[in-house]
């Protein structure tokens, strides 16, 4: 047995290790603790006779050394990817020979190319795993973390020293820090009570709120005892803030400071950081920056420290050394990838099928393909996916300097995700060319103005809208257009900030709370179509006047963010008509912005008229999806179209013929995030997502809702209410499909017409816990009528349904299941078509 990796979590037992802050290697332990770890861990793998890989935590009292085994994995999990990205063991790849027989001395260590994986690796760096939460998408929710984790995702940062681990790692996070200290929440003006009690009750990202008590006079003495953290862990902090405080206490006077400005390279200060500090644009400073402390060095991930030649390709860059340990060339034809990130709200491993597929599809056609991103839970990440991993920020910053060296022909900003179109146009503006798509035209999708008013030019019909700077502006436009109206700031993924508002309350109660609106950040106020069906294409263009592209019809009606939504393909409702004006609409957006690579449509279709609600100049998190229907890999079709020879087809727009029909379900995750109301709206709260294939509607149906957590068909009786009397007539129909199999229950004061079973609250929680209810059906956002109800149904992981129309399609399924229904299974090929 070979102990891989000691990985410290920084926050103290009583935290979830998923929404603790990881170190490796451990950085707290004397040497005696960490070979009282390792024994520990031995022996738990020999007592239950592992053959391959586990995880064992174990808890250790800092004023001793007692200490308790507290769990282990037998198998690959969350840690296991952390440990493998962190060491650069392939855990999985050795874990799997070892299945096969063969023995660790017989295994070559992949680093080296020549020693055997019978070691245990020595680390020259340090590697900082930070969680990444949304819960400020989740109405109700505690932001206060526990035992049960509440995380969406992680990132990881190496760096030479704790803190410029750490320092990246925060701004990995993409949450609008600059590091550690200098951002908003840093210089927000707040008590310091307030601080105090979020540290106490463990609010996320508990590392910029202790830089802030320390920056109030908080002592490193007080925070430990509110947070339990390691008083090591707390000095560190305490370093960046000393540090930051001097560089704006001399402004530009550090600029002569040679040896001021290196530290703070090597601290993991980034430009912005910096320059905003003393008051300095960043490229302005970026370029006194390179003549003082230089470009970082590139460094490799080197399993022996040193000790012996590393071979691989597994790269990250550092202020904390001074030779490149790989040799730059500038022959042939280099592209970057800039892959999704952290996992959120809105990315998860849709954006990184997409930037893997681009890459391998690159490598292919001859490319010299490098990887930047920064997600141990990814394939992207894997460093035999590309001919050159960099395990680093996506930042202006980062590619620079990187480029600088590589000398890339171009930078592939359309497979990742909004992240890497967000800084596409400033990467444009500073020299770097971008492979397919310009910037010029995604800041045109992007900006809603912008594109609106394209639309209005091209002749495409779109929902009445107008642009607003303030508030009053924003009831100007809203009362003019009629409510009710969605509200969408520019630049976002996910359906962050956006709301439909049905009166002048609802509006500028919005605008408050969201704080979205400004001269330089406007809002479009568009009008909200009720009742539409929504709809969307994801399609690929070569700029050569070809399209090919996939259909998808949103099973819920318009209002419903596209990640929360089921969808179908082929579309059930919409006519022939309809679909070629969709067709038409994909081919005179890609020719007007001269579309080069992958892009996404959305529609609503209302009485046969289309309408242009969004258009997204990337791979889209539903293109993995639309792929598989179809058997068309769409992100291979994105890198002949940006790199090669073009789609090859003889038509304006190709879609394949579908042999079957596709559907998607979101996965939402009520039960994890404590204390969340369930609704659905136009911002995205779904988790994940899976889908199914099958011979019939009902079949792919029936399968992909069964494959989410943790619906099942019930056995008994469902609970059907709702207190939005819009919905009763369609919650109507669904009762009648459903009461001819099941009982039906109904809430007192939102009965549904037709249920004759009418219970009070507290009973309906009854039958919930006597597993009498087995599914709930309700819509709409009425948390002071039933929070206690919604809650109770998600705690208790009973199925629940928050929208008419999913209720009505899964009625029908699982009625023609029940009927006798035949459920298809068949291996992924056999229910596709498609192909070039």
């Amino acid at each position: 047995s070979v102990a891989v990796a000691c990985m410290e979590n920084m926050d103290p037992m009583g935290v979830h290790t998923g929404d603790s802050v990881v170190v490796a290697p451990c950085q707290t332990l004397t040497n005696r603790e960490y070979y009282i770890g390792r024994e520990s861990s031995i022996k738990v793998a020999s007592v239950i006779g592992l053959v391959g890989e586990c995880n064992v935590q174990i808890a250790l009292d800092p004023n001793s050394e007692k200490h308790y085994v507290i769990e282990t994995n037998p198998r690959m999990s969350r840690s296991s990817a952390l440990a493998s990205k962190a060491t650069g063991y392939p855990l999985a790849y050795i874990a799997a020979k070892l299945a096969l027989g063969y023995t660790l001395d017989e295994l070559v260590n992949k680093i080296t190319g020549k020693t055997s994986a019978l070691f245990e690796p020595s680390l020259d760096y340090v590697v900082v795993k930070i969680p990444r939460w949304d819960l400020e998408k989740f109405p109700g929710s505690e932001a206060r973390l526990g035992s049960e984790m509440m995380s969406v995702g992680e990132v990881m940062a190496i760096g030479r020293n704790l803190h410029e681990a750490i320092q990246k790692a925060i701004r990995m996070l993409d949450i609008g820090e600059p590091g550690v200290v200098g951002g908003s929440l840093y210089h927000e003006d707040q008590e310091v009570d307030e601080v105090l009690e979020a540290l106490k009750n463990r609010k996320p990202y508990w590392i910029l709120w202790a830089a802030k008590a320390i920056k109030m006079g908080v002592s490193i003495d007080e925070i430990h005892r509110l947070t339990g953290v390691d008083r090591f862990f707390l000095r560190i902090i305490e370093d960046m803030v000393k540090l930051y405080e001097e560089i704006r206490r001399r402004g530009r006077g550090i600029l002569s400071d040679v040896e001021l400005i290196q530290e703070a390279k090597i601290r993991g200060f980034s430009d912005e950081q910096i320059a905003r500090a003393i008051g300095m644009d960043p490229y302005e400073f970026r370029s006194i920056r390179i003549k003082l402390a230089g470009i970082p060095a590139v460094k490799q991930i080197d399993t022996l420290a040193a000790e012996y030649p590393a071979q691989t390709n597994y790269l990250y860059t550092t202020y904390g050394g001074v030779d490149d340990d790989i040799e730059f060339r500038r022959t042939g034809r280099k592209i970057l990838v800039i892959g999704p990130g952290g996992f959120r709200i809105g990315v998860s491993v849709e954006f990184d099928w997409a930037s893997v597929s681009f890459a391998m599809a690159a490598r292919n056609m001859g490319y010299e393909v490098s990887m930047i991103n920064y997600n141990p839970e990814t394939v992207s990440t894997d460093w035999d996916i590309s001919d050159k991993l960099y395990f680093e920020e996506i930042s202006v910053e980062k590619i620079l300097d990187i480029s600088e060296k590589e000398g890339f022909d171009y930078i592939v900003v359309s497979v990742g995700g909004q992240i890497a179109n967000n800084i596409a146009r400033k990467l444009e503006e500073r020299g770097l060319r971008i492979a397919g798509t310009s910037g010029w035209s995604i800041d045109i999708a992007e900006d809603r103005a912008k594109f609106s008013s394209l639309l209005d030019a091209l002749g495409i019909d779109q929902p009445e809208w107008g642009r607003a700077i303030s508030i009053e502006d924003s009831l100007r436009i809203a009362r003019a257009i009629g409510y009710p109206v969605i509200v969408r700031p520019s630049y976002v993924l996910s359906g962050t900030s956006m709301a439909i508002a049905y009166n002048d309350e609802e509006l500028i109660s919005y605008l408050k709370r969201a704080a979205i609106i400004s001269r330089e950040h406007s809002v479009t106020i568009s009008k909200f179509i009720e009742k539409g069906i929504e709809a969307e294409i994801d399609a690929v263009a070569d700029g050569r006047g070809h399209v090919v592209g996939v259909s998808i019809e949103h099973i819920e009606e318009a209002g419903v963010h596209s990640g929360d939504a089921m969808m179908v393909i082929p579309p059930r409702r919409l006519s022939q008509a309809v679909i070629r004006r969709m067709r038409e609409i994909a081919v005179m957006l890609a020719n007007e912005l001269s579309i080069k690579g992958p892009y996404n449509i959305q529609f609503i279709v209302k009485n046969g008229k289309v309408y242009v609600i969004e258009l997204n100049l990337r791979a889209s998190r539903s293109m993995p999806f639309s792929s598989k229907a179809k058997g068309v890999n769409l992100a291979e079709a994105a890198a002949k179209a940006m790199l090669g020879k073009g789609l090859e087809i003889d038509c304006e727009f190709w879609e394949p013929e579908s042999r079957s029909w596709a559907v998607k379900t979101p996965q939402f995750s009520w039960s994890r995030v404590r204390g969340a109301y369930p609704f659905l709206g136009p911002e995205m709260r779904s988790t994940g997502e899976v889908a199914s294939l099958g011979y019939s509607y009902e079949d792919a149906l029936v399968k992909s809702w069964l494959s989410a957590t943790p619906n099942r068909i019930p056995e008994k009786a469902v609970l059907i209410y709702s207190y939005v009397e819009r919905d009763h007539r369609d919650l109507a129909g669904t009762a009648r499909i459903l009461g001819r199999a099941y009982e039906l229950y109904t809430l007192e004061g939102a009965e549904i017409p037709g249920v004759d079973r009418v219970i009070r609250v507290e009973e309906a929680i009854e039958k919930m816990i006597g597993r009498e209810i087995e599914l709930g059906i309700t819509t709409g956002y009425t948390p002071a009528k039933d929070y206690r109800v919604r809650r109770m149904l998600v705690d208790l992981n009973i199925p629940v349904i928050l929208h008419h129309d999913t209720a009505r399609e899964v009625a029908t399924s699982i009625e023609w299941l029940l009927k006798g229904g035949r459920v298809s299974v068949a291996e992924l090929s056999e229910y596709r078509g498609g192909g070039f």
